[in-house]
């Protein structure tokens, strides 16, 4: 009898690993290899957030309310995730960071150089933050936050903590209370787009003033409690759901292997360390309000990734 379960078991889990491998090798690759290159200790993840509309269903438009987003695809969030020696440190790079654009003459908000409607895209996106930041990209991963919501509803909802009762008229987002708060997937779409995130605090609105640096920390703790719940849910019809969800909200770049994927998913399981933040400075020009960095300043926090 234990003989039969032993083969049982091993049955079972080969079908499991057969399954996850089917289930990644569905998922688009992004042909960007002659950019990626190799940190000079541990391995960085670029994470690209997208804001694309392409999955928002004809019913609804889950998180953007009616207000206007962009058209096509674009790079709202940018995050670096540096795994060594078994520690994950998170890094946020601003969307309006002013640099030197690759394969350009010229300068720009940082995530104009993924912008398809500019000749860009992810290759240039992953020069420029090599060139003109020096971080070497060993990894690439592109996530769509429509439809990384919608996974949300197939786990049963994520528990996220409030510090005080917060709202988003524009995105949706409405929790009128702090503590542990269980959001769908239209809410959890919501908070995570929230551009304008007021909270009540001694009776009084108070709107975020960390703007974009504020919602690149909130995608963040989406994705680590979402990676978070598939990791310990041990329901098999919600992970098949939730896992074949994923695939259709993620870009990998077309050296990823398995492995990597799970080295991943393994460093934004509970929240990676925060990393210093670039020191910058805000300023106008041609490309809008952008912020300019100090390099002197944001030297020690670019150290530790390169």
């Amino acid at each position: 009898m234990l003989g039969i379960a032993a083969v049982l078991l091993l049955l079972v889990a080969l079908g499991g690993y057969l399954y996850a491998r089917s289930i990644f090798n569905r998922i688009e690759r992004v042909e960007v290899s002659q950019s990626l290159t190799s940190a000079s200790s541990g391995t960085n993840y670029l994470i690209v957030g997208s804001d694309s509309r392409e999955n928002v269903s004809e019913e609804g438009d889950a998180g953007f309310n009616g207000a206007e987003a962009p058209g096509g695809q674009r790079a709202d969030t940018m995050m670096l995730l540096h795994l060594e020696g078994g520690k994950a440190q998170m890094l946020s790079i601003p969307r309006d960071l002013y640099l030197p654009i690759s394969g350009t003459d010229g300068s720009s908000k940082i995530n104009a150089a993924y912008n398809a409607d500019l000749g860009g895209g992810p290759t240039r996106l992953i020069d420029t933050i090599s060139e003109s930041l020096g971080i070497p990209i060993d990894r690439y991963m592109e996530v769509d936050f429509v439809s990384f919501a919608g996974l949300v509803d197939g786990l049963g909802g994520i528990t996220i903590e409030f510090e005080h009762p917060a709202q988003d008229t524009e995105s949706g987002l409405y929790v009128p209370e702090a503590g542990e708060v269980e959001l769908d997937g239209e809410q959890a779409l919501a908070y995570v787009r929230s551009r304008h995130y007021t909270e009540m605090i001694d009776g009084q609105y108070v709107e975020d003033p960390t703007g974009d640096l504020g919602r690149i920390e909130r995608q963040q703790k989406f994705l680590s409690v979402v990676i978070e719940e598939l990791s310990s849910n041990k329901n098999p019809f919600s992970l098949a759901s939730a896992a074949d969800g994923m695939a259709k909200g993620l870009r990998i770049d077309d050296e990823m292997s398995m492995f990597d994927a799970m080295r991943f998913a393994w460093g934004m399981r509970g929240l990676a360390e925060p990393l210093e933040p670039l020191t910058v400075s805000n300023d106008r020009n041609a490309s809008g309000a952008v912020l300019i960095l100090d390099e002197a300043a944001s030297a020690a926090t670019l150290e530790q990734v390169r």
